[in-house]
């Protein structure tokens, strides 16, 4: 099932639900899949992004991904018109100064607006 669930992530150019997982690989149950993007997760394979619903998505990690904050932190675009999340990890957060004693675990920011697919249809 790892093997399935991997190769399915590695044909995406997005970030991908439980659910659309799920529906991907039909002979699969929704634990199993949990629990291997769980697995992923806690092995630095996969990231996860939560969508404006709440729902995690996920995505594979670069080869140089430690998935730690500050160092692999990067941004990810979210089109309102297909609901689709892409990673852009050309795009860095910048270091925001925090007051003393705060210490981030994460951190996350999403640019909604309108994937270029999307863009191309709408023209």
């Amino acid at each position: 099932m790892r093997l399935l669930v991997l190769q399915v992530l590695q044909q995406q150019n997005e970030v991908i639900s439980l659910a659309d997982l799920e529906e991907s690989l039909s002979r699969s149950d929704r634990t199993t899949l949990y629990r291997t993007l769980k697995t992923f997760q806690e092995h630095g394979l996969v990231h996860q992004v939560y969508d404006d619903s709440g729902n995690a998505r996920y995505a594979l990690c670069s080869d140089d991904c430690s998935c730690s904050y500050p160092d692999d932190i990067h941004v990810h675009f979210l089109c309102t018109a297909c609901d689709r999340t892409y990673c852009m990890e050309e795009l860095a957060i910048p270091d925001m100064p925090l007051p003393e004693n705060f210490r981030p675990d994460s951190a996350s920011f999403v640019i909604r607006g309108a994937c270029s697919s999307c863009t191309q249809a709408m023209s």
